[in-house]
């Protein structure tokens, strides 16, 4: 939204009644009703988010009555949206696609929710005026799909654009550590199985076991799933070695990156680009990956040590990485240049220009 009312637009964001409320100039957020007091909504399709949807194709409705729309668009499920809206009252309509429907999957339900949401997802791309996929295999999906909507590839920034002290990073980081010279390896993210939480569950006790000096930081998560690794964590007894943060506000969780030693993404699917990895090198600290493709399409050997989606070889990895300080100096200021040259707001604002502008000269 602040790219949009930067480049000159006039914007009405339509959301979900969750979230903090920002003042844009000249933008405007708009959000339905919470009939049911939900207080989070997770990620990926949902019967929640079908709840949701309805309320948002009402609500915009309403307001595509009142004003004239030039352009609606419309992210993931919404997209959609935007395209019937759009067909309604003869606007454009650009659908924004962040992930890989599939990556999800968990069950034979959710599985055949999941294929038809990629039906869908299909119809979107062949009505819609422009796609815009956040990462090359995105763009790739899309392009598959053999319709003639163009698409573009216009990568995520980080989720914020927040910048933190020194003074504040020490304050982090004196909270976090339990004792002198700990390692801290800090994890963002859902406990979606994508995400690969499984997989860094399974190989913390190793780690822990084969060095005492590292501290793992959990941000994300639910209140009933933390419960849940608290305990498997304790029967293998390295749940003192774990902190808990549950969820972090963005703007506060730059804070917490750059407070920590090691950043670890260990995700096992999907060809979306993670999020996380921008705010990763936004915030200048080495990083830990799984050798996927979804890490290859931003990371190489300068920026990550990577590892394979394998229990015992990541915690070998990670105590590797967690001894050689140099090297975690090195990567860390690699990926802070990449994202100040190439994976920035400024870039990302010229970008999302240029598909604005071919939309409307349809």
């Amino acid at each position: 939204m602040l790219a949009l009312t930067e480049l000159g637009y006039k914007v009405d964001l339509l959301t979900l009644p969750i979230g903090e409320n920002k003042e844009f100039e000249n933008g405007r957020v708009i959000r339905v009703a919470n009939p049911l007091s939900i207080k989070n909504v997770p990620i990926g399709p949902s019967l929640l988010k079908i709840f949701f949807d309805v309320l948002i194709l009402y609500k915009g409705l309403r307001l595509c009555m009142k004003n004239n729309y030039a352009v609606i668009h419309g992210v993931e499920e919404a997209g959609i949206i935007a395209v019937i809206l759009a067909k309604i009252f003869r606007a454009k309509s650009i659908f924004e696609k962040h992930s890989d429907p599939f990556s999800y999957k968990k069950g034979f339900l959710k599985n055949s929710f999941l294929s038809l949401y990629a039906q869908v997802e299909k119809l979107t791309v062949r009505l819609c005026d422009a796609v815009i996929g956040t990462g090359k295999g995105l763009v790739g999906q899309v392009e598959k799909m053999d319709y003639n909507t163009r698409a573009f590839h216009i990568f995520d920034i980080p989720s914020s654009l927040a910048e933190p002290s020194a003074e504040k990073i020490g304050q982090i980081r004196n909270e976090l550590i339990s004792k002198k010279g700990e390692i801290l390896v800090t994890f963002v993210g859902s406990f979606a199985l994508y995400q690969g939480v499984d997989l860094m569950f399974a190989a913390i006790p190793e780690v822990v076991r084969q060095n005492s000096s590292i501290r793992f930081i959990i941000i994300g998560g639910t209140d009933d799933e933390i419960a849940e690794k608290k305990a498997i964590l304790k029967e293998q007894r390295a749940d003192e070695a774990v902190t808990f943060l549950g969820k972090v506000a963005p703007d506060v969780l730059p804070e917490y990156l750059s407070a920590s030693d090691i950043l670890l993404s260990p995700r096992i699917s999907g060809v979306n680009t993670p999020l996380k990895i921008l705010d990763y090198m936004k915030a200048g600290k080495s990083i830990m990956a799984t050798d996927v493709p979804s890490h290859r399409l931003l990371l190489n050997e300068a920026t990550a040590v990577f590892a394979e989606p394998v229990p015992d070889q990541l915690a070998t990895a990670l105590g590797r990485l967690a001894g050689d300080e140099e090297k975690r100096n090195q990567m860390g200021a690699a990926g802070r240049s990449l994202h100040k040259t190439k994976y920035n707001f400024d870039n990302y604002r010229h970008q999302l220009a240029g598909c604005y502008e071919y939309v409307l000269n349809l």
